[in-house]
């Protein structure tokens, strides 16, 4: 009787363990990072789209973009994260804390060749996804100012943007294909926002501002103060589409801002998404089909939107594209 009642007792323990070991091995599955780079858990594929700043353009279009996904896509959950931009962004498409990531092109490009902000970290498994819009480099200083072309800005307080940024690298690239090196200002490393306050008080002379325009910086600084875009030169813009393919010419037309009545020449970078080469195929070209089917949403987002066109997805593409976005636009 002792025997057969301590054989059901182990019988007993070994049926517990074996539930608790199956129950243990359930948690772990669901929480687990998939291969394809997002989280996934009970099916559903979580995709975080990294921007910029709340003020930005980056910001509102990566919540559209995450509303269209999750209105038009089976089993993805996707949301939109305020960032640093760019550089920032790259970084956290490297580290999968993004799955996609709205950047400038010049940034891509430095990204996967290890140039400029990422010598010495290159990222050679980024992939492009699509151009959206051209992101102009615009030269601001108050209309009151005596500046009236790059050469001018020998000198003067410059705002060339926050230390390591896109814009900043803009800026050095413009200002050294009009010989002039950060020896000859007063440099100034500053934000979109610290750059706008510090031009209307006066603070700084100049200010280098990388966005689509109108830009709502410049327009606040245009509203209180006037203000005045300085113009490159056709040979300026030749010399550093040489050196620099990302960048196409780009004319700021007149009336973009109170009292331009001229066109400005200026130059422009691509805004772009991006993602890593482990996110799945068919899901990329998901997205890609999602995205270009609902280009109303996006420009009812942004102005912008409205230059986000499926024809010019893959101009000033600088990076290679990823198999999903290229199987979308060859229409396979």
């Amino acid at each position: 009787m002792f025997h057969k009642k301590r054989i059901f007792i182990i019988a007993l323990i070994v049926m517990m363990l074996v539930s608790l070991v199956g129950c243990g091995g359930g948690q772990q599955t669901g929480g687990a990072q998939n291969e394809q780079g997002g989280g996934q858990q009970g099916g559903t594929t979580f995709i975080n789209i990294a921007t910029g700043g709340t003020s930005g353009t980056y910001y509102p279009l990566g919540g559209a973009m995450a509303d269209i996904f999750n209105r038009n896509i089976d089993g993805v959950n996707a949301s939109a994260q305020s960032t640093g931009a760019s550089v920032a962004n790259i970084n956290l498409i490297r580290d999968n804390s993004a799955q996609i990531a709205l950047v400038q092109n010049d940034i891509a490009y430095y990204a996967v060749n290890g140039t400029e902000m990422f010598e010495g970290n290159q990222y050679e498994g980024l992939k492009g996804l699509s151009t959206l819009y051209p992101e102009t480099v615009q030269i601001i200083t108050l209309a009151s100012a005596n500046i009236n072309s790059v050469e001018d800005l020998k000198g003067k307080k410059v705002a060339v943007g926050a230390a390591g940024s896109g814009t900043e690298a803009n800026a050095r690239q413009i200002l050294a294909a009009a010989g002039i090196t950060y020896e000859d200002i007063s440099v100034q490393y500053l934000s979109f926002g610290e750059a706008a306050s510090n031009l209307k008080d006066g603070n700084v002379d100049a200010a280098f501002v990388t966005a689509g325009f109108p830009t709502a910086a410049v327009q606040d600084i245009a509203a209180s103060r006037g203000v005045k875009l300085i113009p490159l030169t056709d040979e300026l813009i030749a010399d550093l589409v040489s050196d620099y393919p990302f960048y196409t010419e780009t004319p700021i037309p007149a009336g973009t801002y109170p009292n331009q009545d001229e066109e400005v020449k200026a130059v422009s970078v691509m805004a772009m998404l991006v993602t890593g080469d482990t996110l799945d195929q068919e899901l990329v070209y998901n997205m890609m089909d999602a995205l270009y089917g609902n280009l109303d949403r996006l420009e009812a987002a942004h102005s912008v939107g409205a230059q986000i066109k499926k024809e010019t997805a893959t101009e000033g593409m600088p990076i290679e594209l990823h198999p999903g976005a290229q199987q979308f636009f060859e229409g396979k």
